[in-house]
């Protein structure tokens, strides 16, 4: 059966605003593409909905990573609309019937907001503009950026996904033994001999060196049981995004015990990382191990992690249950391990906050610095003070909080 004009005309809109869909999801699909998919569904002659999706597939998935939109994407549109349905009635005599629908996957999250965004566009074109009031944006950003991450609203919580995963960390770069050649420096005497023997012996400019520089790796312990969940689960946003961007980054994840999610978190979508981390821990938001999290962590992974001088960032709120012994033995054998430990804990937002646990005494004269992580404006102090713009900072003396 050939559609008429009119009924191609809803085919083609359908699939124009699902590019549109896809295309605001992160997906990149262009005008080419779209003429190609309405040309493909007109002539395959679909007759159910794995047709349509195949068709489809073909046309705008192009890597693996982009699987995961188109497919909630798919969910989401022509069953959520029940659009389908109709397509399928358009282009066969019979239509189908409906499916079980698929269990959501990741990326829903973006492939949901990307359908949001087109409602509020196409709201906002029939609704008169009205003026809006400073006071809702600028100030809005600069409450978000000192807000609690555990008093964020599930739109708040979005917003703060994105800004924590934009967040770019330039570490500070240390000096090497080895040495290479520069302009300046410390005279080579080697490299001045060398290039004298090859010019015949006559005078030269002398040679230089100085040592070699390079950013030292970043490990993160990352406290995941029921008092830092609402936290860990964002901080791994961050976490994502400083894996993508660089390879020497590692990201282990403890509660009652320790677990590596370094290889999850170098998917480079940021839902797709988060599921498999998720799925790949089997005490999130449990009970607490610290000692026995940093006694796995240092008697299995230390020489693998922590070479080349790194910087170890300790995510917890220090609520131990073990041993103090124990805590402050794997604590002071991490800070041996490492160029520079920084114990990041959210109860530093409570400005009362006193250090009177045994835990929390137990490890802090084992650390380099100790800071709050419950704000954006928290993270961004510790991104500046890595990135070596911040300068030291007299707050973060851990020997300030062990007064009596």
């Amino acid at each position: 059966m050939t559609p008429s004009p009119e009924l191609r005309s809803r085919i083609t809109d359908n699939i124009v605003y699902f590019a549109r869909t896809l295309r605001k999801a992160g997906v990149p699909v262009g005008p080419a593409s779209v003429v190609d998919a309405v040309a493909a569904v007109e002539v395959s002659g679909i007759e159910s909905r794995e047709d349509l999706y195949w068709t489809l597939h073909a046309v705008f998935v192009r890597k693996r990573e982009q699987k995961v939109l188109f497919d909630e994407a798919f969910r989401i549109y022509w069953q959520s609309r029940g659009l389908i349905e109709k397509m399928l009635a358009i282009l066969s005599p019979v239509a189908p019937p409906r499916g079980e629908p698929e269990k959501p996957k990741a990326g829903q999250t973006r492939v949901s907001q990307a359908f949001q965004a087109a409602q509020e566009r196409v709201a906002e074109e029939t609704v008169p503009q009205i003026e809006i009031d400073a006071k809702f944006t600028v100030s809005g950003k600069e409450l978000l950026q000192t807000k609690d991450f555990a008093q964020m609203t599930s739109d708040e919580i979005t917003e703060a996904k994105l800004a924590l995963r934009a967040m770019t960390m330039p570490l500070d770069k240390i000096r090497l033994r080895r040495l290479k050649p520069a302009s300046r420096g410390k005279v080579d005497p080697r490299r001045t001999l060398r290039a004298s023997m090859r010019a015949g012996g006559d005078i030269i400019d002398l040679k230089f060196r100085k040592p070699a520089e390079k950013r030292p790796p970043l490990v993160a312990l990352c406290d995941i049981s029921g008092s830092m969940s609402q936290y860990s689960r964002l901080l791994l946003h961050f976490l994502h995004g400083l894996t993508v961007e660089r390879r020497d980054v590692h990201t282990f994840l403890f509660g009652t015990r320790l677990t590596n999610v370094t290889r999850q978190l170098r998917m480079k979508d940021p839902d797709e990382a988060l599921e498999a981390c998720s799925s790949g821990v089997e005490d999130w938001s449990g009970g607490t191990r610290i000692a026995s999290a940093l006694h796995d962590f240092n008697r299995h992974w230390s020489r693998r992690v922590l070479s080349g001088q790194p910087t170890v960032l300790l995510i917890t709120d220090g609520l131990e249950r073990d041993t103090d012994e124990d805590l402050e033995r794997e604590m002071d054998r991490l800070h041996r391990s490492c160029r520079r430990l920084i114990w990041l804990n959210p109860l530093l937002r409570f400005e009362g906050f006193e250090a009177k646990a045994k835990g929390i005494r137990a490890m802090l004269p084992n650390v380099d610095e100790f800071r709050a992580v419950h704000s954006l404006d928290a993270v961004a102090d510790l991104v500046a003070a890595l990135s070596g713009s911040g300068g030291r900072d007299s707050s973060a003396n851990p020997k300030r909080w062990l007064k009596p």
